[in-house]
């Protein structure tokens, strides 16, 4: 029986598109987005700061030295965060609420500090979750073996109590390996589907 409901965020709870933010970034630095992401995509920068191995103003002084040039920090953050579509999420608030009644409810992310601080406060659906299992806080990125875990102590229950969404199929496969009962998400009624047939009620 599931006991604990967790859903990934990017592409599962709210749409991104990072080329948002590269565009938005192209007057400030005197850069073609294609270039601006290709500059930053080169590093490990992002995968460091998402890993936790970074903080916030490390990250937006790397930023800056790697497109070369002077980069406010508010101003940054704010184009940084524009990669959401906060107003089209991809599951509705209505079955998140419904959802939290029966179960517990988790959100299991790849994400960095200035991204997830601008949605605590921007995307209400977050007020559902009873935790937020944080690659940036955790130390560790799907699909590492420790991010599920700490998601499955966090649950409070078995792994195979748990029910878990992501649109990546290959972290789809991780948590699978840890004993969780995941799923690909592609749609909200693919969504619906697979979690009636695991039992799940709303």
């Amino acid at each position: 029986m599931i006991k604990t409901v967790i859903f990934d965020l990017g592409k599962t709870l709210v749409p991104f598109d990072f080329e948002r933010s590269y565009r938005s970034l192209e007057e400030t630095c005197g850069r073609r987005a294609e270039e601006i992401a290709g500059r930053l995509w080169a590093t490990d920068l992002v995968t460091r700061f998402e890993t936790g191995l970074v903080e916030p103003e490390e990250f937006v002084r790397s930023c800056a030295a790697c497109l070369d040039v002077e980069l406010d920090y508010a101003r940054f953050c704010e184009i940084w965060s524009r990669i959401f579509f906060i107003d089209d999420p991809l599951i509705p608030e209505t079955l998140l609420e419904s959802l939290r009644r029966r179960y517990r409810l988790l959100l299991l992310s790849n994400t960095n500090a200035i991204h997830f601080d601008m949605l605590r406060e921007s995307f209400p659906p977050l007020r559902h979750f009873d935790s937020y299992v944080l690659s940036y806080e955790v130390k560790a990125m799907k699909p590492a073996p420790e991010i599920y875990r700490e998601a499955v102590a966090r649950a409070g229950c078995r792994p195979e109590e748990c029910f878990y969404a992501d649109d990546i199929p290959a972290y789809v496969e991780g948590a699978r390996r840890l004993g969780i009962r995941a799923v690909q998400f592609r749609s909200l009624q693919q969504l619906e589907t697979d979690m009636r047939a695991h039992g799940i009620e709303w």
